[in-house]
């Protein structure tokens, strides 16, 4: 019996590479943006807080769509679904206008928890109306941030970022929170 060993090439892939590190987290690289180095690094550093509280916030949604509960629980499964897809469109946009700027974009969900400034969940099952309180909370949390950051972007003169977060993390975020805070109107809570 002959055994072979694979070739160095064709379709037997490499597998366990490593590699260098090629540019640092909290960095940016020179880019012909029209924007200088200073207003690029202070960008990134306030997207990527926006990013990490976002990508939170979008699993929040997840955890209280498979979570939710009582008589209302098909109409919020939708919604909070719904949400959850669009906080991930956005999540998408943050890390790509950070790595336009020259950056890198937190990724990694331990970093994340590392950057959060949103509180974390109970592991368990909350009542409806504290989870949706939660949701809001974080959404005035990414908002409050949004805002100051879309500001000092413009008064930088970095329009594209101010856009993104004001066309998309403010505007989604006042959407969401407008339809959340609409299902804690009336609902009592029951004790048993």
């Amino acid at each position: 019996m002959t055994t072979h060993s694979p070739a160095p090439h064709g379709s037997q892939p490499w597998l366990h590479q490593k590699g260098e590190v090629i540019q640092e987290y909290g960095t940016v690289k020179q880019f012909p943006v029209g924007l200088s180095y200073e207003t690029r690094m202070y960008s990134c550093q306030r997207l990527n807080r926006v990013l990490a509280d976002t990508q939170i916030l979008h699993g929040l949604y997840k955890k209280h769509h498979w979570l939710m509960r009582g008589a209302t629980f098909y109409q919020l499964h939708l919604v909070l679904d719904r949400h959850a897809g669009e906080q991930l469109e956005i999540v998408d946009a943050l890390a790509e206008r950070v790595q336009s700027l020259g950056g890198v974009a937190v990724g990694d969900s331990r970093h994340v928890a590392e950057l959060t400034s949103i509180p974390r969940p109970p592991d368990g099952v909350e009542e409806v109306p504290a989870m949706l309180s939660r949701l809001l909370a974080a959404h005035e949390t990414i908002l409050i941030d949004a805002h100051d950051a879309a500001a000092r972007a413009a008064g930088s003169g970095d329009d594209g970022t101010n856009d993104l977060l004001v066309s998309q993390v403010i505007r989604t975020g006042e959407r969401q929170a407008w339809f959340l805070a609409e299902h804690l109107v009336d609902t009592p809570l029951v004790r048993a």
